[in-house]
């Protein structure tokens, strides 16, 4: 929804791939992920599916890269991932 990643982190396992299926409520927000090169645009009532193959322990990145309004630039989360 506006301004947040419900929920901001989200964990995954290194080594293990997986699809993770975001929507949006009420806007059609970006969601950027740099490190991976990869961008999706999360139109409100349809499932957008992200597959992530994580290999290594770390943090990734991920930001909504569509103006949503003022607290657009705190809108970011993170996928961690655990050996």
């Amino acid at each position: 929804k506006r301004f947040e990643f419900v929920p901001a982190d989200i964990e995954l396992k290194a080594g293990e791939d997986v699809v993770v299926v975001v929507s949006s409520l009420d806007f059609v927000h970006g969601m950027n992920i740099p490190d991976l090169k990869q961008r999706y645009d999360l139109v409100p009532g349809r499932a957008t599916r992200i597959p992530l193959s994580p290999r290594q322990p770390g943090v990734i990145e991920f930001v909504c890269d569509n103006f949503c309004g003022d607290g657009h630039e705190e809108m970011h989360g993170r996928f961690v991932v655990r050996a």
